[in-house]
């Protein structure tokens, strides 16, 4: 790997024994570090997700769409 370049975000990835669905941001600066995690205990959580964003893109014209359309989240 070697040490990473200046400007770029570094990032990681690991499986392991029966993790679920583990994530954490990281900010880390010189003397301190904020994180915050999410940890899934089931994966059915992920497949409500997948059928949601299933049936809300269902019949909508071809785009580009994010997940705060889904969500309802994006501004008008």
């Amino acid at each position: 790997m070697g040490p990473r370049v200046p400007g770029t975000i570094g990032f990681s990835v690991f499986r392991g024994g029966n993790i679920v669905g583990e994530h954490t941001v990281r900010f880390i600066g010189a003397e301190e570090e904020l994180s915050f995690t999410h940890e899934a205990q089931d994966r059915k959580m992920f497949a409500r997700g997948a059928l949601r964003a299933a049936r809300w893109v269902a019949g909508r014209a071809p785009g580009l769409y994010s997940m705060a359309d889904v969500l309802g989240l994006a501004r008008s």
